[in-house]
């Protein structure tokens, strides 16, 4: 007979609704004995102990997790992990879900990544990478527009454009090189031909050459409804996607994840943790936009939704390198997931509205409520930040995921957020 595991401590790295709704799953798992959050939200509080550590506080982290004997940190944002908070953690001697620096670059230099691509034949957008903003535009003139400008390193999901003329891209290179608007990640950029189709996420968990898919979602970046306004780092989110058929889901793992383990294997890069890969299905087929490090914001809602395994035991395989032998199931339901934001945002906008209704929202069958930028005051729940809540819906079919989200939107009593009402228009239309 098989010896029972020991329970284990978490550290819980980040305070967002994408470490909430992680926490949310972790907590469920019996593998766990206690939950810690560094630095937590509000609606983390009730499923995790909440440590006064930022994000990318790396060296307060390392520290607490040795003096806590954490079993395993689990890093939900990308900066720390540019940053290398996994390798201290690992030379700590502490086991730590998220790539190592090196790998992480991978979502920390776009240059990394469409490198790999052209090394590993995974289709992408032609691109040049570029120091020099002359030479950028005599590069922009010659191709002409629409053409597509990235800010090399991390630059808050703020760092993509898409011009659709001469003017538009070299004021898009001004911006960034010469205004250094992003300061040092705007030292280089990526200039690529411009991709036309529906975007799409897919995630899987990778270790070493070891992938097992987690599946796919589609998120709604504009602020408003119809995909207008500023982009933002999401307004909303629903799995699975009907674009990605069983067909399309082997294409995108043998042509890209699979290519992509391998080849960070092979660069002396292996990747351990989640990986996301943005895709734009074109006509001459899918094609790599990007990828990132971590779980998409807010995707990472309604595939926590969906997980009908326990997430722990799949980090902590993730991990320790024993992934192969995890398995890791979703549901056949949809879930939704909408995100209410500070009226302004993505702009400037004010904090401290009190929030209510929670419970309410929270009570609906087959809700659940997410914190991302809250905090509480006395009693009350208040906002601080830009996206502060998500309300996803889960049900037998998206019309049902949906109806279910918005009925816990209208059970809010917050006069100081605002949201789109029409998440999930691409499936439903």
């Amino acid at each position: 007979m098989t010896a029972k595991k020991k329970k284990i401590d978490v550290l819980l790295v980040g305070s967002g609704g994408r470490e909430h709704a992680l926490a949310l799953a972790i907590a469920k798992s019996p593998r766990l004995n206690t939950l810690y959050a560094a630095p937590g939200n509000a609606g983390m509080a009730a499923v995790a102990t909440c440590v006064d550590i930022g994000a990318e506080d790396i060296s307060a982290l390392v520290t607490f997790a040795v003096e806590k004997s954490i079993g395993l940190v689990v890093v939900g944002p990308e900066a720390p992990l540019v940053a290398g908070l996994a390798d201290k953690l690992e030379a700590a001697g502490i086991l730590v879900f998220g790539p190592k620096a090196n790998a992480a670059a991978l979502e920390g230099s776009k240059a990394l990544m469409k490198q790999l691509c052209s090394d590993y034949d995974i289709p992408t957008a032609a691109w040049r990478l570029f120091d020099e903003p002359d030479n950028a535009k005599e590069y922009i003139y010659s191709k002409g527009a629409p053409i597509v400008i990235k800010v090399d390193g991390l630059a808050a999901g703020k760092g993509v454009f898409v011009c659709k003329t001469l003017n538009e891209a070299f004021a898009a290179v001004d911006h960034i090189m010469t205004e250094r608007s992003f300061g040092d990640a705007g030292n280089e950029i990526v200039i690529e031909q411009c991709m036309v189709g529906p975007e799409v996420s897919y995630f899987a968990f990778v270790d070493g050459e070891t992938v097992v898919p987690i599946g796919s979602a589609q998120d709604h970046k504009t602020a408003h409804d119809g995909d207008h306004g500023p982009n933002t780092g999401g307004m909303g989110a629903y799995s699975p996607t009907p674009l990605v058929t069983p067909e399309l889901e082997a294409e995108i793992l043998e042509t890209m994840i699979k290519p992509t383990a391998r080849g960070l294997v092979r660069d002396g890069r292996p990747y351990r943790g989640v990986l996301f890969a943005g895709i734009i299905l074109t006509d001459e087929g899918p094609k790599l936009l990007e990828y990132n490090v971590r779980f998409g914001d807010p995707e990472c809602q309604v595939l926590m939704a969906r997980l009908t395994s326990d997430l722990l035991v799949a980090l902590e395989a993730c991990a320790n390198g024993s992934l192969s032998d995890v398995e890791v199931t979703f549901s056949n339901d949809h879930a939704l997931v909408v995100v209410m934001a500070a009226k302004g945002y993505p702009g400037s906008y004010a904090k401290g509205d009190p929030i209510g209704g929670l419970m309410a929202a929270g009570a609906i069958d087959g809700v659940t409520v997410v914190h991302a930028g809250t905090k509480t005051d006395g009693n009350a729940t208040i906002a601080n930040g830009g996206r502060v809540l998500g309300l996803t819906g889960i049900g037998p079919d998206l019309k049902t995921a949906r109806d279910r989200a918005y009925q816990a939107v209208d059970a809010l009593d917050w006069s100081g957020g605002f949201c789109r009402t029409d998440i999930g228009w691409r499936a439903l239309s």
